[in-house]
């Protein structure tokens, strides 16, 4: 595990972007899996002014991490058209180049996720297949990876998770109000997540400092998600110092 430590938001994002356009630049076929959030947004802005309209993007694929369930792809609080908004159309990745999980399935009728959710989630890991060659992530305050909450088990796959009350408090600033958080959601699996041929965490901000500290020198246990990063091969963790603070 490489862990990078800079002064600023500004600064990580510089250092994420750089490492994500080594992988593309050198990849014939790239398979990109992307985070939402206000931590890549940085990073983002730099890939479009370093990639943006240069037409050497044919050979790149985007992955979402995540869906909330129940968002139409166009609403603008989905994942789907966050990342499109924030990157990949700037990049002018065609739209049928972003992949996400199928979350507006209901087959059921009833509250919560019907039948039809678990068959989006067996569908997007077959097209995740081996992994994708490079893996953003992001850190929730309670150590989540994805809406990998914790107690997710470190060899789960794509799957249904109900969110947490911190985790739906954390995204409120999305939405118009906090009664209008999803309260479920799509997520990539731990286990999906660790088939990436490289995983590149970045954390901002001295409210991620404790959940860092717990995912890289706490114990390496379910209750932190993020703790299964050290069982990776390949781990760059950029952090700003604030969010490196507590760190030993």
């Amino acid at each position: 595990m490489e862990v990078t430590i800079v002064d600023d938001p500004d600064a990580a994002g510089r250092a994420v972007a750089a490492t994500i356009s080594a992988t593309v630049r050198r990849s014939r076929s790239c398979r990109l899996g992307l985070a939402t959030g206000s931590t890549p947004l940085p990073a983002y802005r730099v890939l479009v002014r370093e990639l943006g309209g240069t037409g050497t993007l044919d050979h790149v694929e985007a992955f979402l991490l995540d869906e909330y369930v129940g968002l139409s792809p166009d609403d603008p609080a989905s994942y789907r058209a966050t990342i499109r908004r924030e990157l990949t159309d700037a990049l002018g990745l065609p739209p049928e180049s972003v992949h996400g999980p199928d979350t507006q399935f209901r087959s059921d009728g009833r509250d919560g996720p019907g039948v039809g959710l678990l068959e989006a989630c067996e569908r997007y890991e077959r097209l995740l297949g081996i992994g994708v060659d490079l893996q953003l992530l992001g850190i929730g305050r309670n150590g989540h990876l994805g809406f990998n909450e914790p107690g997710a088990p470190f060899d789960s796959t794509t799957h249904v998770v109900a969110l947490s009350d911190t985790t739906r408090s954390d995204n409120a600033r999305f939405f118009p109000s906090p009664a209008d958080v999803p309260t479920h959601a799509i997520t990539q699996g731990l286990g999906t997540i660790r088939r990436a041929q490289h995983l590149v965490l970045a954390a901002t901000g001295a409210a991620k400092a404790p959940a860092i500290a717990a995912a890289l020198e706490g114990p390496l246990d379910e209750s932190c998600p993020a703790s299964a990063l050290r069982l990776h091969r390949r781990v760059t963790v950029v952090l700003d110092r604030d969010a490196a603070s507590a760190l030993s």
